[in-house]
């Protein structure tokens, strides 16, 4: 595809600014309509980043022809219902991590795209942030393999509330959303696929009807293995820490920054194209549209990960 890649952002929420943030920084891109849950908070977003549509309808964008593509910013729920109606439009698709929140819902959006031969992107943003990409490229060249990846993915959310500590219209999940990032970042980091999955889970919560704590346990097929612990309940420091156990040196991940097992920061000054994962991210979807390709983190290429989720489900359940 030559010339303006035009696209669209349904989702105008905390994550789905970081976006528009993102594809500011890319040429050649323009941001043509944005869609919120509320028609006040679309307009507030379009006006702020001179956007010239807003609304709440995603099937009036997908009707537009001046929309190429659309980045799903939107709730879990709706994930694989809109992608697919997005391809299904002729339009090119990001969606947000996760791809489904069911494993027959995750097996459609990759037949769709396969019908289509649209680029479908997964926003599994772990393989994007310099940290991570610092990593897997001195696994690429050898000089490191992975033996245990451990992982900690703290919040304090004992209320419906998104990052910005606002009113969510839907219910978040530790498993199917933020396990989603490190099941998938031990199969992409270790270059192995996973054959043994175990979880267990805390209490679950009376209001919001999920649970509130969960314990993973991964192993590959070449002998690395992953411990992953995830809480809604943690009343500390937020977020999600990595440390990489290698056979030739540990690393701990931060989002975008990266140390030694020493605290010892690493200068990532010269890994990918940007210090900020979400634009490096944005960056391959565009290029993938413009270079008719899959992306990295395509629907296809992430399944394997949703297929442990569902597993994962049905022991816990």
């Amino acid at each position: 595809m030559a010339g303006q890649l035009r696209v669209a952002l349904a989702g105008a929420g905390a994550f789905g600014t970081k976006h528009l943030d993102a594809l500011g920084q890319i040429e050649d891109v323009q941001v043509t309509s944005i869609v919120s849950r509320r028609l006040a908070q679309a307009k507030e977003v379009a006006a702020k980043y001179d956007v010239r549509h807003a609304t709440t309808d995603l099937d009036e964008v997908l009707d537009r022809d001046d929309v190429d593509a659309v980045i799903l910013a939107t709730p879990t729920q709706l994930h694989a219902s809109q992608a697919i109606a997005a391809m299904r439009a002729g339009k090119h698709v990001q969606v947000e991590i996760p791809l489904a929140d069911s494993w027959a819902d995750a097996e459609q959006v990759v037949e769709v795209q396969r019908d289509t031969g649209l680029v479908c992107m997964v926003g599994h943003t772990r393989r994007f942030n310099p940290s991570h990409l610092w990593i897997h490229q001195k696994v690429e060249a050898g000089e490191l393999a992975l033996q245990q990846l451990n992982a900690q993915t703290y919040f304090f959310r004992r209320s419906n509330l998104n990052a910005r500590n606002e009113p969510r219209s839907w219910t978040d999940h530790l498993l199917w959303h933020h396990a989603a990032h490190t099941v998938d970042l031990f199969r992409y980091q270790s270059g192995e696929e996973i054959v043994t999955a175990h979880a267990v889970q805390g209490p679950v919560h009376p209001e919001l009807g999920i649970a509130m704590d969960m314990s993973i346990q991964l192993r590959g097929s070449g002998g690395a293995i992953c411990t992953l612990s995830l809480s809604f309940n943690n009343d500390g420091p937020l977020g999600t820490n990595f440390r990489y156990i290698c056979d030739n040196g540990t690393y701990l991940a931060r989002y975008d920054d990266l140390y030694t097992g020493r605290e010892e920061k690493i200068d990532l000054s010269t890994v990918g194209v940007s210090s900020n994962g979400i634009e490096v991210q944005d960056r391959e979807f565009v290029a993938a549209i413009r270079e008719g390709r899959a992306p990295n983190s395509s629907a296809a290429d992430v399944l394997p990960c949703y297929r442990v989720l569902a597993d994962l489900e049905t022991a816990l359940y």
